[in-house]
Parts: structure tokens; C-alpha cells; sequence
């Protein structure tokens, strides 16, 4: 199970979930990174995640699509900004990809992989939104609960790869 960190957050308008994760961190890497890897892990259950696709670099677009229990599908188009190889993601709706403009911003997501002791990650996602607003709604969608959860199953993979 995934160690929670008390890490602040920079602003008014960021929710931030730090762990530290049961295994190496070019395997939780990996599994942000690889498509077919995302698909098994990005949703809390019983959500599922029935496609992701990735341009991985700086620039390129990304597509996760996220299924309900009732199969209804909620497509999540982004754009990465920033990408270190193994260490850091930087990625935001604000794009659809090929610097077209969302219809609505509402958060831009920096996540950093540390290794921490021997095969351990410490996982930070920082989650920067628009507004105070974007923030608050955010969390009242269960982002502590959610993003939490997809963390314990973010290790649960990362600790077969």
C-alpha cells in the first residue's frame, strides 16, 4: 500500500497527492507513460479506462478515455508541456494537442518520480487549476479519493513490471 506524504500545496488553486510507492520508479514512470500500461490502472474501480493514447514529448498529445460503470465514456484530451525522461511529466488540458485551445482549461498536472531508498518511488502530483473555483470543484469530485486510489493501483502494477 502506497505511503502518504504531507506535501503542501504552492497555491490556493492546487490539490497535490504524494506517496511513496512500493516500487522502482522507472517501472511507476513506465506505467504513466506506456498506453497499454495506462489502461490498467488510470481509472478508480470500477471506472475503467478503455483507451489512452500518448505523443510522448514536449508538444505531443495525449488522449485517456475514461469509462463508468454504465459504460458512458468521458474522453480526456491533454497536451504534454514537460517531459523529462524517467523523472518529471508535465501535461494540461488547456490543448487538445497540435496547440489547439480547449473549450474550457481546468487544471495543467506536474508529476515528479524521485527514487527514494532501494526500489521505491516518491510520487508527487501537483494539480494546478485555472481558478480557485476549478480547484474547489476538483476536490468535491473526490479528487483525494480518486487520485488515491489510482495511486494504489498505479503500485499495484508498477511493482509486476
Amino acid at each position: 500500500m502506497t505511503t502518504k506524504l504531507d506535501i503542501a500545496p504552492s497555491s490556493e488553486n492546487e490539490l497535490v497527492l504524494a506517496r511513496i510507492i512500493e516500487a522502482p520508479r522507472e517501472a511507476v514512470y513506465r506505467c504513466w507513460t506506456d498506453p497499454t500500461l495506462m489502461t490498467q490502472w488510470f481509472a478508480p474501480k470500477p471506472w475503467t479506462t478503455p483507451r489512452a493514447e500518448v505523443d510522448l514529448r514536449a508538444g505531443g498529445a495525449s488522449l485517456v478515455v475514461m469509462a463508468g460503470p454504465d459504460g458512458s465514456e468521458f474522453p480526456n484530451a491533454g497536451q504534454y508541456l514537460e517531459v523529462v525522461p524517467g523523472r518529471k511529466l508535465v501535461f494540461t488540458d488547456a490543448y487538445v494537442g497540435d496547440w489547439q485551445p480547449s473549450e474550457k482549461p481546468f487544471m495543467t498536472v506536474v508529476l515528479t518520480f524521485e527514487d527514494e531508498g532501494a526500489g521505491k518511488t516518491r510520487y508527487i502530483a501537483r494539480v494546478r487549476h485555472w481558478t480557485a473555483a476549478d480547484r474547489e470543484q476538483h476536490e468535491q469530485m473526490g479528487f483525494h479519493e480518486g487520485w488515491g486510489i489510482c495511486a494504489d493501483q498505479l503500485e499495484e502494477l508498477a511493482k509486476t513490471l
